[in-house]
């Protein structure tokens, strides 16, 4: 397979496992399709791992991680990641429109916030391939005690479907870059651009079997990977739900995780806040990516005396977003990834209507014309008089439904913010320094934006508190999931040691 195929023609296109360096066939003969979201039509079929394919990858992995790749170059290394970056810069535009056709995100996002993120990690991380170093302790007596800082060794990795392309590039790059080798399984839902990644991966030089990629099932690739005792590491980012499930496999083999769950993101407003900078960032906080979003604003608390104003703008800019056709340029919410998902939004407007929430925007699919009829589409849609108890305040919805709630009592909206099984974000609106910064210390998150909302960047960590995980992605902190550290003593005495030598 060559450079990365354009989205040109209604033809299904095919893809097979990239496993030690060649596109091969799952075992098992089976395959499965993958549907673009905006029409319900057939985009890809693709080949469908299970667990002897995964152990194939795992057995690639372990011999690239022995043998070309554990004899590379820390320089050599980075200056692959970095050739692949600038492969993913000179494709971007088709990376983008891919992405857009199976996941169905706008083509402004796809082209403009993922991809140039994607290849600003790979970028980011080349960087870091020659500066993971070790360090010199002063420990007392005539000794040298020092750390090396070496590679886990064959990572097994589980990427989500609604940020494809980005989030193998946050599990990748760093994984890479610290010397590892890896087995990367997309979500079956989205594993075309991750697919495709493997074609760049070939012509940018990676060794065979340096990286695998291995689509399938949860329940069967997925389940095969977590458990494997030839893995040593696996991250997974998904639902908080699946991400205990991964844990518990993985804790047979005593394997060292890394999880980005869930999240219900206090998304908090302030009387003094600039009116118009908070009503832009609440509806970036919730409505874009369609709200399929771990890090989401859903939960929207705002100060009782503005609650009038602030609704009011609200529900206006939420009646202008365009929802449509995903690669009009002029579209801002394409449809949701799947079926599956839409009727789970479906059935939490229903959940939210019962328990007493008034819904004053959406709360259904708009009516499109021509091919966009079957597409998986929904209104975005705003809540009000929500208590933080109700499910829909408690539960990751991740679609563009968001839950608006009333304060008055700054103490009251520190225990309500905090109330929730999750941690992964938080967004704060104020003009109040001191106050911005006594909540962002008190919110229990893993991050924080001030007058800001969904602000990313390779070099700042990202990852959540509670039941939203444990580890970081991105930075420095990346690394720390990908590497062991080793203590090394040197006696520089000459003298026998303790009692042994009287």
């Amino acid at each position: 397979m060559s450079s990365v195929q354009p989205v040109e023609s209604n033809t299904p296109r095919k893809y097979q496992l990239f496993i030690d360096g060649q596109w091969v066939d799952a075992e098992s003969g089976k395959t499965f399709t993958t549907p673009n979201p905006a029409t319900g039509e057939n985009l890809a079929e693709v080949s469908e791992a299970d667990k002897a394919d995964i152990d194939k990858a795992v057995s690639a992995a372990r011999r690239a991680f022995e043998g070309k790749w554990s004899k590379m170059s820390a320089r050599d290394r980075g200056r692959i990641l970095y050739k692949l970056s600038k492969l993913i810069e000179e494709h971007s535009s088709e990376l983008a429109a891919l992405e857009t056709a199976d996941n169905g995100k706008p083509i402004k996002e796809s082209t403009y916030v993922d991809l140039p993120q994607v290849a600003e990690n790979f970028e980011y991380f080349a960087g870091w391939a020659t500066k993971i170093e070790g360090e010199t302790i002063p420990v007392p007596g005539q000794m040298f005690n020092y750390t090396l800082r070496e590679p886990v060794g064959v990572c097994g990795q589980i990427i989500p479907w609604n940020f494809p392309l980005l989030m193998a590039a946050w599990k990748l790059a760093p994984a890479l870059a610290a010397g590892n080798t890896v087995v990367l399984k997309p979500a079956e839902q989205t594993p075309v651009t991750a697919m495709e990644l493997g074609k760049l991966i070939q012509e940018a030089g990676f060794p065979e079997g340096v990286v695998n990629i291995v689509p399938g099932y949860g329940e069967t690739a997925g389940a095969a990977l977590a458990a494997h005792p030839g893995i040593d590491k696996i991250a997974f980012t998904g639902s908080t739900e699946v991400g205990k499930l991964i844990a518990r496999a993985a804790a047979e083999n005593l394997t060292k995780v890394s999880l980005e769950l869930g999240g219900k993101a206090p998304n908090i407003v302030f009387a003094d806040a600039d009116m118009d900078q908070a009503v832009n960032g609440a509806m970036m906080g919730i409505f874009f990516n369609q709200g399929q979003v771990c890090c989401a604003g859903s939960r929207l608390f705002v100060e009782e005396k503005i609650k009038g104003e602030f609704l009011d703008r609200l529900i206006e800019k939420a009646s202008r977003i365009n929802v449509g056709d995903p690669m009009d340029k002029g579209t801002h919410m394409g449809p949701q990834v799947s079926e599956e998902q839409l009727n789970r939004i479906k059935s939490y407007v229903d959940v939210a209507q019962k328990e007493g929430a008034t819904m004053l925007a959406g709360g259904e699919s708009p009516q499109l014309a021509g091919a966009f009829q079957k597409g998986y589409f929904f209104q975005p849609t705003i809540f009000s008089d929500v208590n933080n108890q109700m499910r829909v305040a408690q539960e990751e919805i991740f679609g563009p439904v968001v839950s608006v709630i009333t304060f008055r009592d700054e103490d009251d909206l520190i225990r309500q913010a905090n109330d929730t099984i999750y941690g992964l974000s938080a967004g704060i609106w104020t003009r109040d320094i001191t106050r911005a910064h006594r909540f962002a210390k008190e919110i229990k998150a893993g991050v924080v934006w001030i007058n800001t909302f969904n602000m990313f960047n390779a070099a700042s960590p990202f990852g959540g508190y509670k039941q939203s995980g444990y580890g970081r992605e991105m930075g420095k902190h990346a690394l720390e999931m990908y590497t062991h550290v080793k203590s090394v003593w040197v006696d520089l005495s000459g003298r026998p040691i303790g009692w042994f030598g009287k």
